[in-house]
Protein backbone atom coordinates (compact mmCIF):
# COMPACT_ATOMS: atom_id res chain seq x y z
CA UNK A 1 0.00 0.00 0.00
CA UNK A 2 1.75 3.49 -0.96
CA UNK A 3 0.92 6.12 1.42
CA UNK A 4 0.59 9.28 -0.68
CA UNK A 5 0.27 11.69 1.90
CA UNK A 6 3.70 11.16 3.62
CA UNK A 7 5.88 13.76 3.15
CA UNK A 8 9.07 13.36 0.69
CA UNK A 9 12.75 14.35 1.66
CA UNK A 10 13.85 17.47 -0.48
CA UNK A 11 17.59 17.49 -1.09
CA UNK A 12 18.09 20.78 -2.03
CA UNK A 13 20.75 21.25 -5.10
CA UNK A 14 23.94 23.51 -5.04
CA UNK A 15 23.29 26.65 -6.86
CA UNK A 16 24.94 26.60 -10.22
CA UNK A 17 27.57 29.35 -9.27
CA UNK A 18 28.71 27.00 -6.74
CA UNK A 19 29.09 24.38 -9.32
CA UNK A 20 32.71 23.24 -10.50
CA UNK A 21 34.26 26.25 -8.93
CA UNK A 22 37.40 27.54 -10.67
CA UNK A 23 39.99 29.01 -8.94
CA UNK A 24 40.16 27.25 -5.93
CA UNK A 25 36.79 28.68 -4.29
CA UNK A 26 34.40 32.58 -4.17
CA UNK A 27 37.52 34.68 -6.15
CA UNK A 28 36.13 37.29 -8.37
CA UNK A 29 37.22 36.50 -11.66
CA UNK A 30 37.25 40.28 -13.43
CA UNK A 31 38.24 38.77 -16.87
CA UNK A 32 34.19 37.52 -17.05
CA UNK A 33 30.93 40.00 -17.10
CA UNK A 34 28.18 38.00 -15.96
CA UNK A 35 24.97 39.96 -17.40
CA UNK A 36 22.16 37.52 -16.51
CA UNK A 37 22.96 34.25 -18.08
CA UNK A 38 25.18 35.61 -21.12
CA UNK A 39 29.26 35.61 -19.91
CA UNK A 40 30.93 37.81 -22.44
CA UNK A 41 34.62 37.92 -22.50
CA UNK A 42 35.48 34.72 -21.05
CA UNK A 43 39.12 33.90 -21.09
CA UNK A 44 40.21 37.10 -22.60
CA UNK A 45 38.15 35.66 -26.27
CA UNK A 46 37.38 39.36 -27.37
CA UNK A 47 41.15 39.87 -27.10
CA UNK A 48 41.82 37.70 -30.21
CA UNK A 49 41.84 39.49 -33.35
CA UNK A 50 40.48 36.27 -35.26
CA UNK A 51 37.70 35.93 -32.50
CA UNK A 52 36.36 39.27 -32.99
CA UNK A 53 36.73 39.53 -36.70
CA UNK A 54 34.44 36.15 -36.60
CA UNK A 55 32.01 38.17 -34.20
CA UNK A 56 32.14 41.17 -36.89
CA UNK A 57 31.39 39.12 -39.67
CA UNK A 58 28.85 37.34 -37.74
CA UNK A 59 26.75 40.31 -36.85
CA UNK A 60 27.55 41.86 -40.93
CA UNK A 61 25.29 38.95 -42.03
CA UNK A 62 22.79 38.63 -39.41
CA UNK A 63 22.42 42.81 -40.38
CA UNK A 64 21.76 41.71 -44.16
CA UNK A 65 19.61 39.09 -43.37
CA UNK A 66 17.43 40.94 -41.16
CA UNK A 67 17.31 43.57 -44.01
CA UNK A 68 16.28 40.95 -46.48
CA UNK A 69 13.16 39.84 -43.96
CA UNK A 70 11.95 43.57 -44.18
CA UNK A 71 13.03 44.63 -40.98
CA UNK A 72 15.62 47.70 -40.47
CA UNK A 73 15.38 48.56 -36.90
CA UNK A 74 16.84 44.96 -36.49
CA UNK A 75 19.16 45.33 -39.41
CA UNK A 76 20.34 48.77 -38.07
CA UNK A 77 20.78 47.27 -34.14
CA UNK A 78 23.03 44.36 -36.18
CA UNK A 79 25.00 47.16 -37.58
CA UNK A 80 25.49 48.90 -34.90
CA UNK A 81 27.29 45.78 -32.74
CA UNK A 82 29.28 45.33 -36.01
CA UNK A 83 30.73 48.33 -35.95
CA UNK A 84 31.06 48.08 -32.12
CA UNK A 85 33.53 44.78 -33.07
CA UNK A 86 35.11 46.47 -35.68
CA UNK A 87 36.13 49.20 -33.28
CA UNK A 88 37.47 46.87 -31.26
CA UNK A 89 39.11 44.83 -33.69
CA UNK A 90 41.11 48.24 -34.80
CA UNK A 91 41.92 48.66 -31.40
CA UNK A 92 43.46 45.56 -31.08
CA UNK A 93 45.52 46.06 -33.88
CA UNK A 94 46.18 49.16 -33.02
CA UNK A 95 48.06 47.89 -29.36
CA UNK A 96 49.70 45.35 -31.62
CA UNK A 97 50.91 47.66 -34.11
CA UNK A 98 51.97 50.01 -30.60
CA UNK A 99 53.57 46.85 -29.25
CA UNK A 100 55.74 46.11 -32.19
CA UNK A 101 56.61 50.08 -32.56
CA UNK A 102 58.10 49.68 -29.07
CA UNK A 103 59.68 46.33 -29.49
CA UNK A 104 61.45 47.53 -32.76
CA UNK A 105 62.58 51.09 -31.65
CA UNK A 106 63.86 49.43 -28.19
CA UNK A 107 66.32 46.95 -30.46
CA UNK A 108 67.17 50.25 -32.42
CA UNK A 109 68.10 51.86 -28.72
CA UNK A 110 69.97 48.60 -27.93
CA UNK A 111 72.07 48.53 -30.99
CA UNK A 112 72.99 52.34 -30.70
CA UNK A 113 74.09 51.33 -26.92
CA UNK A 114 75.98 48.89 -28.38
CA UNK A 115 77.67 50.98 -31.11
CA UNK A 116 78.61 53.85 -29.25
CA UNK A 117 80.48 51.25 -26.64
CA UNK A 118 82.60 49.27 -28.98
CA UNK A 119 83.46 52.66 -30.63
Amino acid sequence: MMNNNRRRNFRSRPQKNNFRRRNGGSSNNSSAFNNGNINFNRNGSMNNPHNVEKTMIKFQQLAKDAQSNGDPVLAQNYLQHADHYLRRLNEIGGKKDNNLEKKISSEDNNDQKISQSSN
